[in-house]
């Protein structure tokens, strides 16, 4: 366990002005609130909280933040309050303490809905003070490089949730060497074979080559000093997750992968960096497309350096990054840099960027999800992936997600331009919406009116920012698309018993049948959550139909016993007139097949079970469902036709499901209400004479019929 008298000394070397007193205090008060306290390797349970703050300060934090990770596990698992550490150390420290408490409560790898949410408050205590998720990251650092400690299904679940969120945060937050170490320590856990392996291939690699890192890196120095450049050479091979993920996303194996090793050229000034691209692409040979200057155009998180890569020897590859001194330490400590300190005065590196304004940025696009699901993922999207920047036609820079589309850079403009895309020019050459930018290159969206999004935009986009704009602006059509299925619906119903559907009697219909007006009232029919019939009756109820006569639907089959009850397979959707048989359920009644429903040969050993039954002979009411599978032209107003069709033939249509979506067709399924299998012919044959119908059958699908009581009794 580090002593006061070291930990102090940690912070004096790069803040000579620190509270020593009160870290001193801070120290003495976790040593006594966590006595008798262990961890899960049996230390002293206030060794951890003092590694935290050992972390944080190779990043040369603040005092608050030193304390604060003295202290952060006082509140929860102590008997510690908040007003006792705000009487002893301020209100500062007990706001960011209370703040890392609350976030360790967060269980971000519970369940999706939960788990977004989480998400939102994670990012609202962020927005408060930053340092509160500085001091939660290196505390999962920590516990990462103790987690062999911790029992087996422990390890999984917190090596996961390391890889599925802290990792990202802190790349995020431009603190990649902790991202890089993260991600390798939950590697480590979660596939320890394949780490394995890599670390092998380089072992042999280093047996085969010699030390590669050591010989590039004397061939650097030599370029520099040839051109008189003043600048330090750090070479190093890649952290084998990295190496990892590299080979997964070009599925590429060990041997085939060329840029392992990365280096990095810290110089005194940006003319400088300038100089060293010149120097080092003189000396070798550049790769093509990997070249970005993050000096002229930054990351939100303040990252600059100029990445190139170029053949060394023996033709590898390598990596280079090219960067100043004060790039470098805001590439070290990202974000957090705002808070360093350096000679006992607070960091004023021009490139540290104002955290309140780099979280409002982050959160403000995520303010009007509605959908869990549809923000936790909006949040991983922004959170995991890396930037390219590109130009609009005037010349300014956007900055999207690495593998950005068209239609990501159209809602990164404005969602108007967006929902109006048709479609894009890169670089002055019209290209497909589904085509990735690349860095530099110019992008122009070209509109329509009337244009609006479609659902496959979905899968086209990247950004969390245009799959929300695309999800409200199809919420928006299918309420409108289904209350003009609606009316057609509700035309036909009311013709069919000599009316019209005015608005005064919509009206009527939607205020008899507690609706808001009749739009909710037309929306709710065309999507099948009430009938067309119910809405002519809550106007007309003396033009209803009299059923008196039909067979009432309980009593159809026959060949049961009175206490015998029976359900239509969903298999196969049995109608009156076919020929059917009943296989018993212990407890569930008789479950009614079409004599040649597939799933019947599952009880061909089971002949106590089957039932001879027959439908009675009469006029049924139309309240048996089936489903039909409908292709359709894609055409103003051929929906409404079909539906009107179904009416006229007195069906109802009781759900409609749209399954496939192209550019000229449509197909849908169809579940409608029928009498009988006369009744269904009749109905095929008037859709099968509509100009606009491609392709008509009935739908039947075997995997319905797999019920949880079905198995052999």
């Amino acid at each position: 366990m580090i002593p006061a008298d070291d930990l102090v000394e940690l912070v004096r070397a790069y803040n000579p002005k620190t509270n020593e007193k009160l870290i001193r205090e801070a120290y003495d008060f976790g040593l006594e609130m966590h006595e008798g306290q262990y961890r899960h390797s049996g230390e002293a349970y206030f060794s951890h909280p003092i590694e935290v703050a050992a972390i944080l300060t190779e990043q040369q934090l603040d005092d608050a933040t030193i304390i604060t990770a003295l202290l952060h596990d006082t509140i929860e698992d102590t008997k510690a309050s908040y007003s006792e550490v705000a009487r002893r150390f301020g209100e500062e420290n007990a706001l960011l303490v209370d703040g890392v408490t609350k976030l360790t409560n967060l269980q971000l790898s519970s369940t999706e809905t939960k788990q977004a949410e989480n998400f939102r408050k994670l990012f609202m205590a962020m927005s408060k003070d930053l340092r509160v998720i500085l001091v939660k990251l290196a505390d999962r650092l920590h516990n990462m490089r103790t987690i062999r400690a911790m029992r087996p299904q422990k390890q999984i679940q917190k090596a996961r949730e390391t890889m599925d969120i802290y990792a990202p945060l802190a790349g995020r937050m431009g603190m990649q060497w902790m991202r890089e170490e993260l991600e390798d320590l939950a590697f480590k856990v979660l596939n320890p074979d394949g780490r394995a392996s890599i670390i092998r291939r380089f072992i042999t690699l280093q047996k085969e080559t010699g030390d590669v890192v050591q010989r590039i890196t004397g061939d650097m120095i030599q370029v520099l000093d040839k051109t008189g450049i003043q600048a330090e050479v750090i070479g190093r091979a890649k952290k084998p997750y990295s190496i990892w993920r590299k080979m997964q996303a070009k599925d590429q194996g060990f041997s085939r992968l060329s840029d392992i090793y990365g280096f990095r050229i810290v110089t005194a000034d940006e003319n400088d960096c300038y100089r060293v691209l010149g120097a080092i692409h003189q000396r070798w040979r550049a790769v093509p497309g990997r070249f970005k200057d993050y000096i002229s155009q930054p990351k939100s998180n303040g990252y600059r350096s100029i990445h190139t890569t170029v053949s060394g020897r023996d033709g590898r590859r390598v990596e280079v990054q090219i960067r100043t001194r004060q790039m470098h330490d805001v590439a070290e400590t990202g974000v957090a840099a705002h808070w360093s300190y350096r000679d006992g005065v607070r960091g004023e590196n021009p490139f540290a960027v104002d955290p309140a304004r780099w979280i409002r940025s982050l959160t403000e696009q995520f303010d009007t999800e509605e959908d869990h699901a549809d923000f936790l993922e909006a949040v991983k999207l922004e959170m995991y992936q890396d930037q390219v920047f590109c130009f609009s036609p005037k010349g300014d820079v956007v900055k999207l997600p690495r593998g950005a589309t068209p239609i990501d850079f159209a809602y990164a403009i404005h969602t108007r331009i967006g929902n109006a895309c048709v479609g894009a020019k890169i670089d002055h050459i019209r290209v497909p919406l589904w085509t990735r930018i690349k860095n530099g290159q110019s992008v122009e969206i070209i509109t329509a009116v009337g244009q609006m999004p479609q659902a496959t935009w979905l899968d086209i986009a990247t950004t969390g920012k245009a799959k929300s704009a695309i999800r409200r602006a199809l919420r928006e059509l299918d309420h409108e698309r289904f209350a003009k299925l609606g009316f057609e619906l509700a035309r036909a119903a009311f013709e069919h018993v000599g009316k019209k559907p005015t608005e005064k009697i919509l009206d009527m219909a939607a205020k008899q049948m507690r609706l808001e007006d009749r739009e909710t009232l037309l929306a709710r029919l065309g999507s099948a959550e009430i009938n067309a019939h119910e809405v002519v009756q809550a106007v007309f109820p003396e033009l209803a139909p009299d059923d008196s006569d039909e067979v009432a639907a309980e009593a159809a089959v026959i060949g049961l016993s009175s206490d015998q009850r029976f359900d239509r397979a969903p298999c196969c959707e049995p109608l009156p007139g076919e020929r059917i048989v009943g296989i018993s359920h212990r407890g569930h009644g008789v479950v009614v097949h079409a004599i040649d429903c597939d799933n019947l040969t599952n009880y061909e050993d089971q002949p106590n079970r089957w039932l001879d039954l027959h439908w009675q002979v009469g006029r049924h009411k139309p309240v048996y469902g089936t489903t039909l599978d409908l292709t359709i032209g894609n055409d103003a107003g051929v929906l409404g036709r079909i539906c009107t069709l179904i009416g006229e033939n007195q069906a109802n249509i009781s759900n409609l499901e749209f399954t496939d979506r192209k550019p000229d067709f449509y197909r849908l399924k169809l579940h409608v209400e029928l009498r009988n299998t006369e009744h269904l012919h009749s109905l095929m044959l008037a859709l099968q004479a509509e100009s606009e119908v491609a392709a008509i059958e009935r739908f039947r699908d075997p995997s319905l019929g797999r019920l949880p009581y079905a198995a052999k009794e």
